[in-house]
């Protein structure tokens, strides 16, 4: 990517169904599948990457390593992020189902 190419990360939503079967084709794999993050630039998805399961596909026009690297960061944030949320509830509950003193 070009350092003057401003990517954004988001989440893919249904309307982004034909770009990313677009990409997949592009990069000779099969569409993802479930949640996934994708990186735009210039208003097109360049990369993507499935939270669950599935290898990322990308633009294999457009130099994506570093976009890549950017997608699985994110991704092992929103997995930590996950983890702290659901230990809280746990420990909400907890406190919840605790007898009350006296």
């Amino acid at each position: 990517m070009s350092h003057s190419k401003e990517i954004s990360v988001r989440s893919a939503t249904a309307a982004d169904r034909v770009e990313l079967a677009r990409l997949a084709a592009l990069d000779s794999r099969r569409p993802v599948a479930g949640s996934v993050l994708i990186a735009e630039a210039d208003a097109r998805i360049v990369a993507a990457l499935p939270l669950g399961s599935g290898r990322p596909i990308a633009d294999p026009f457009e130099p994506t390593a570093e976009v890549l690297a950017l997608l699985e960061l994110r991704a092992e944030q929103l997995r930590n992020g996950r983890r702290t949320r659901r230990g809280m509830l746990d420990r909400v509950r907890d406190l919840l189902r605790a007898p009350l003193p006296g």
